[in-house]
């Protein structure tokens, strides 16, 4: 980030401890994961200490599956509530990872389903939270997550190989 200050917009993406919060705050321009609101208040708080405000997205656990991060289905809309209070915080939308398939379509419905919610929240019309992005697909799958409305692909594998 050091090298590259100024020239990149920087989104956090993965699981975010809330004692890990300070260190990137105001260093980057969307937080892709935030699956709990203890996490979304410690993000306010530190970038209310800076004076400035952090866009993020609420991560929901489509797939309901125990290994993966994100808030419930059921749970997402009084999360985005929760979070649409907080001084320095905007939900612009909702992120998520479905299971691993072979076949990218495999994925596809998981893909339709978190469409369909950010459809739900953006009708609730609560102030202070946009539904403008939906960060959905990797590699393997993001054609299918582009055409159920993906804003957001994450891509690494295509661009840095196999881990």
């Amino acid at each position: 980030m050091a090298e590259l200050k100024g020239t990149v917009s920087w989104h956090f993406i993965g699981h975010l401890q809330s004692n890990k919060v300070k260190y990137i705050a105001g260093e980057v321009a969307l937080i892709h994961s935030v699956d709990r609101l203890s996490l979304a208040e410690e993000i306010s708080r530190q970038w209310g200490r800076l004076n400035m405000v952090c866009n993020i997205l609420v991560q929901v656990n489509i797939s309901g599956e125990s290994t993966k991060s994100g808030t419930t289905e059921s749970g997402t809309i009084q999360l985005v509530k929760d979070c649409a209070l907080l001084p320095n915080i905007r939900v612009k939308g909702l992120m998520t990872m479905p299971p691993f398939f072979d076949d990218p379509d495999a994925a596809r419905p998981y893909f339709s389903e978190l469409r369909r919610l950010s459809e739900t929240i953006a009708a609730e019309q609560i102030p202070g939270v946009e539904m403008r992005e939906l960060s959905m697909g990797m590699s393997g799958d993001f054609e299918a997550a582009i055409e159920e409305g993906a804003t957001l692909v994450r891509v690494g594998t295509a661009i840095f190989g196999e881990r």
